[in-house]
Order: structure tokens, then C-alpha cells, then sequence
């Protein structure tokens, strides 16, 4: 029988890393914490993590059960909040921090389902950099980050929580000569020109794939908005290489994008949340936790 106490006990390490990180975070015995998982991986037949000297990372098995053990708890907390208050009686300020790539693409969504749910409850928005949300997050100033967790600095004092891995893709125009190819790879596209885009820090992650890959690419531009890289790339003026949240097949023109995998590129971009440990209003977080679980646009693990 799986217990509540195993699935904390598992969400921990994966969110820390290692068994001696989650047992940090938790104070929680190690050998506690590793019987946890042991007992999970047996119960379940499969292995939860892969163990390498640096740590543990989580297995495609292990990505699957942590949504579900994270919805498991969230239906938990939202049982134990509903017996002690109606939705309809909740009320109060809830302030979130957002970056403005991620803004676009989760937000809206999360954000109209928790005011339809909690009219009761004001809140407010702050859009800014990472590093800014990050620091109102670290002093209390603002309750819940909706971010790339990908460049957090200090994850001693956040909790953090992945709502989506999602991978890389080149974007490229109808008739390319790269289409034509059966494989893809970085090589190929360094051979044409790219556009770059550097909201968000993402040009922060595509200096490191380069930096990895050896290669030196040819940034035909640089740009903050993702509607002038689909225009750019539709018009056939580069390519680029973007996570699959942020694609859509088509232009604000009504032009066409393509989109194919590249061979030697397995990275993810991974959003979700992050909110201060310890804080001191979890009646407001709980619920707005529970409601980005259940239903985020686009959502979803690469295989």
C-alpha cells in the first residue's frame, strides 16, 4: 500500500536531487527518506530514479509518477481545505510574480479558473525579470512565481514545482533545404542563418547548447518577441531553435512554420512554480497549487 508519507518522502528527493539534499530540505532521516523510495520502486515494479554520483535524476517512469503523486496530494490538501472552509468563503490577497515569456503561455489560463473558483480573493500581478521574481519570491513579497524554474539561483529557500518539460524544436520555413533532411542536427543549423530569441533568458540557454555543442552559430537577429521570431522565420530570414510551449504553425501573417526535432539536442525548458518555503498564508497557496496541477495548456513530459 502506498502511504501519503512516501509520496512527500519521494516528491523531496526528486525536487532536491539527491537523498542527502532532501533530507536538508525536510529534515527528514536519510534512511528514511531512501526506504521511501526503495518501497515505492517495488511497489510499483519500475525504477523511479537513475543513481549516478552526483546525485539522482528522475527516470521517464519517475517524471509520470511525480505528476500524479503531486496531484494525489494537491486532491488531499483540497479535501482537508474544503472540509474547513467553502470556496465561496475564501477570501484575501494572493500576489504572483510572472516573467514575461511564460506570462503568454500559462498564466491566463491558471489565472481564470482560480478567480472563477475563488471570487473572494484579490490578485495581483507582478511581471519582471527572473532574477527580480526570484528575490520578491525569497523576501516574501510576492506568494507564487509562475517562471522558467530552469535558472533559479537560490532553491535553499523556494519550493519548486514543474508544471512542463518542454523540449526544443527547430522552427523553419515551408520548402527549407533542412526539411529535405531525414535528421537534423546542431551542425546542420549553424550553417544557416538564426534568429535569436532573448526574452526570458533565453538566450542564456541558447549559449549553452552552442557552448556544449562547440558550434558558433550565425544570429542573423536578436529579439524580444516571439510573434517577430514565427514572422521571421515564416518569411524565411532564419531559423531558430525554441521551445515546443512557445510554437504555433503559422505567423501573425498567415504564414506557415515547421517545426522538426534535432538529433543531438535532448534538453528540456522546464516552467512551473515556485513559492517561498515556510510561507505564512498557505490558505492561499494550496488552492492556486491545485488548480495549476489539474489543467496546464500544453502540459506534458517528453518522451
Amino acid at each position: 500500500m502506498l502511504t501519503l508519507r512516501q509520496l512527500r518522502h519521494f516528491i523531496a528527493v526528486a525536487e532536491a536531487g539527491s537523498i542527502s539534499g532532501a533530507a536538508q530540505a525536510t529534515f527528514v532521516a536519510q534512511s528514511s527518506l531512501t526506504l521511501a523510495v526503495q518501497q515505492l520502486e517495488e511497489e510499483l515494479t519500475a525504477p523511479l530514479f537513475e543513481r549516478h554520483a552526483k546525485g539522482m535524476t528522475l527516470t521517464h517512469q519517475g517524471h509520470q509518477f511525480l505528476r500524479q503523486a503531486n496531484l494525489i496530494l494537491a486532491t488531499v490538501e483540497n479535501a482537508k481545505f474544503s472540509v474547513r472552509q467553502g470556496m465561496e468563503s475564501l477570501n484575501g490577497d494572493l500576489t504572483l510574480g510572472v516573467t514575461s515569456l511564460v506570462s503568454g503561455y500559462f498564466l491566463m489560463d491558471i489565472l481564470t479558473r482560480f478567480r472563477s473558483c475563488y471570487p473572494g480573493v484579490n490578485v495581483r500581478i507582478v511581471e519582471d525579470e527572473r532574477r527580480y521574481i526570484e528575490h520578491l519570491l525569497v523576501n516574501g513579497e510576492i506568494d507564487i512565481g509562475v517562471l522558467i524554474l530552469s535558472n533559479l539561483e537560490d532553491r535553499h529557500a523556494l519550493q519548486t514545482e514543474v508544471l512542463v518539460h518542454s523540449p526544443y524544436r527547430l522552427w523553419l520555413p515551408p520548402l527549407h533545404p533542412l526539411l529535405e533532411q531525414e535528421s537534423i542536427a546542431l551542425a546542420d543549423v549553424a550553417l544557416y542563418p538564426l534568429v535569436q530569441l532573448n526574452a526570458d533568458e533565453m538566450e542564456r540557454h541558447a549559449r549553452q547548447i552552442w557552448a556544449r555543442a562547440g558550434l558558433h552559430p550565425c544570429i542573423a537577429m536578436r529579439t524580444a518577441s516571439t510573434e517577430a521570431v514565427r514572422s521571421m522565420v515564416a518569411a524565411g530570414l532564419g531559423v531558430s531553435i525554441q521551445p515546443d510551449m512557445a510554437y504555433r504553425p503559422w505567423s501573425l501573417e498567415g504564414s506557415m512554420i515547421e517545426a522538426r526535432q534535432l538529433s543531438d539536442l535532448n534538453e528540456h525548458l522546464n516552467v512551473g512554480l515556485a513559492w517561498r518555503k515556510g510561507n505564512s498564508r498557505p490558505e492561499l497557496i494550496a488552492p492556486f497549487l491545485a488548480l495549476a496541477r489539474e489543467k496546464t495548456p500544453g502540459r506534458k513530459t517528453a518522451v
